[in-house]
């Protein structure tokens, strides 16, 4: 991808770095305990709380390819990808995890960005002290990180519709 296409089609929504972060929030999880007793790569020792406030620890992605999806309630470019995050859950859910990561707004105005938009299916953790955000080196929304079965990053930045759905394809492949 050209970075002027990136620059151009980020614009809109690229605002601030994400916020300090909030003591103890994000902390490790252990390193086992994935689904079916896999190893839990380094990049899946978190745990946060979902817009809900319920804990999530992500060693349940353990051993499956996984999209990280990480928005903004006030952005138009995340508003425009909640359709085919939501379409790509759907379709591959036996295949691949996902879960969406706000932040960059309070937990009202994420839950309202999740019903208004229909994303209710995909799991989404409140970020709002942006600890994940630091951890995957997000530094702007509308940002995709897509992880390998192993854990390992094979793609962080931002995705059109069509890039995402060559990428997911290629994961499960």
């Amino acid at each position: 991808m050209a970075a002027a296409g990136l620059a151009a089609t980020t614009a809109g929504c690229a605002a601030s770095p994400a916020p300090a972060a909030a003591a103890g929030a994000g902390a490790p999880a252990s390193g086992t305990g994935g689904s079916a007793g896999t190893a839990v790569p380094a990049n899946l020792q978190f745990t946060g709380r979902t817009l809900d406030g319920a804990a999530f620890d992500a060693a349940t992605l353990a051993g499956r390819p996984t999209l990280l999806w990480f928005w903004a309630p006030w952005c138009a470019t995340c508003a425009a990808e909640a359709q085919s995050v939501a379409d790509l859950k759907d379709t591959y859910a036996d295949r691949i995890a996902v879960l969406g990561i706000a932040g960059m707004g309070d937990n009202t105005a994420m839950h309202k960005f999740v019903t208004d938009l229909n994303v209710g299916g995909v799991p989404h953790l409140d970020d709002e002290q942006g600890v994940l955000w630091r951890r995957f080196g997000v530094t702007e929304q509308s940002t995709y990180v897509l992880l390998d079965r192993a854990g390992k990053v094979r793609v962080s930045g931002y995705l059109d519709d069509l890039q995402l759905t060559a990428q997911i394809k290629a994961l499960v492949a």
